[in-house]
């Protein structure tokens, strides 16, 4: 595994490249200073305009959506946030939520939760993500209202590739289209119609994970491709309006991100696994570029802590989400070893995952990296 001479990243991250010793998230961030900021802001306002300036922000009641819903908000539109419920939310999550609804108009759409559960654990068996279904909803969910409600423009918060690295070109998109969903989405090869059927769950129960037809003239965009995205800006300027943080697990570097969903601990956790990273160097190397913290004390920390398995997420035990989704403990540590990626990890005993699974209420083996 090698990783980036700038940051912490990988070149085990799917889609990542590397120029030169460099990974394309730092390369992306170079760049910045040659974008004309101001001339992007215009092209935001006459964005907003040409859709009459409304506008659907999907939202989770986090940092970056609070900061979207209150930047759409001051630059005069009418913003409604539109909340496709996560999978097993949190008491914190629950408060954001309600915090941001002081803030603009709000629309909590959740499914049959049995459901979920049941696809919350078919995703973690079948590609080894807890998290499919909740990838699929935030995707799907803000669409189907844009068009139930005639709203033609959603939006999102950063390009992806351009914060975290992804193939040559993907940093410079500005809109999320069906082709960007596809891709990029997170689906891991699943669709919606490889659920129809099984532990009878029907095409109806998969209506609220399917992308739906989008109109002509609807349009996703991305405000990171408009200003400067700045996840601390957004993080303070949340908090400021009220929202409440605090680090969710051992394995997060910052203490504002994922604070709604306790499942994303164990999403997390697989990510190191297939990966050799987790949630937590992704985070500390955007703090790299940010110029926050120097690379050697940064790899120091993601040596230390970047695959520590998350007992407790956001105040929930890893005991509580298997109850939720019907896994028995010692089927976890078999998903784990399952999809552990055997050229970076090898089977003993480590610091990591694998001395937390041994004798834990989560089962037992692992392996652990090279």
């Amino acid at each position: 595994m090698i990783r980036c001479s700038r940051c912490c990243m990988p070149d085990t991250k799917p889609d990542i490249f590397f120029k030169d010793g460099i990974c394309s998230a730092c390369l992306s961030y170079a760049k910045r200073p040659e974008i004309d900021w101001e001339e992007r802001q215009k092209e935001l306002v006459k964005l907003l305009d040409r859709f009459n300036g409304r506008v659907i922000v999907p939202s989770s009641g986090g940092k970056d959506s609070t900061y979207i819903a209150l930047r759409m908000k001051e630059l005069g539109a009418d913003v409604t946030a539109v909340t496709a419920t996560t999978c097993h939310l949190t008491s914190l999550g629950r408060k954001n939520l309600d915090n941001l609804a002081r803030h603009v108009r709000t629309i909590e759409v959740t499914p049959n939760m049995t459901v979920r559960a049941k696809l919350n654990r078919m995703g973690l068996e079948m590609v080894g993500d807890i998290s499919w279904p909740e990838h699929a909803s935030i995707f799907s969910v803000p669409f189907k209202f844009a068009r139930e409600l005639r709203v033609g423009l959603l939006m999102y918060g950063e390009n992806p590739q351009a914060e975290y690295g992804g193939p040559m070109g993907a940093d410079r998109a500005r809109e999320m289209t069906r082709r960007w969903t596809s891709e990029f989405g997170g689906f891991l090869g699943l669709r919606p119609s490889d659920f129809i059927g099984k532990e009878g769950i029907t095409a109806r129960d998969m209506d609220d994970y399917t992308f739906p037809y989008v109109l002509e003239g609807q349009e996703a965009h991305f405000l990171g491709a408009y200003e400067p995205w700045d996840s601390h800006r957004n993080a303070r300027v949340a908090v400021e309006n009220g929202m409440q943080a605090e680090v969710p697990s051992v394995a997060n570097w910052w203490k504002e991100e994922n604070l709604d969903n306790a499942q994303t601990g164990l999403h997390d956790h697989m990510m190191y696994k297939k990966y050799g990273y987790g949630r937590g160097c992704a985070q500390i190397s955007v703090d790299i570029r940010y110029g926050l913290i120097d690379r050697e004390k940064a790899l120091a920390w993601v040596k230390a802590a970047d695959g520590e398995f998350p007992f407790v997420y956001a105040g929930v035990h890893i005991a509580e989400v298997l109850d939720r989704i019907g896994l028995k403990p010692e089927k976890l540590g078999e998903i784990i070893d399952r999809f552990t990626n055997k050229e970076l990890f090898h089977a003993g005993v480590s610091n990591h995952s694998s001395d937390a699974l041994q004798g834990s209420p989560v089962g037992e083996g692992s392996a652990v990296q090279q």
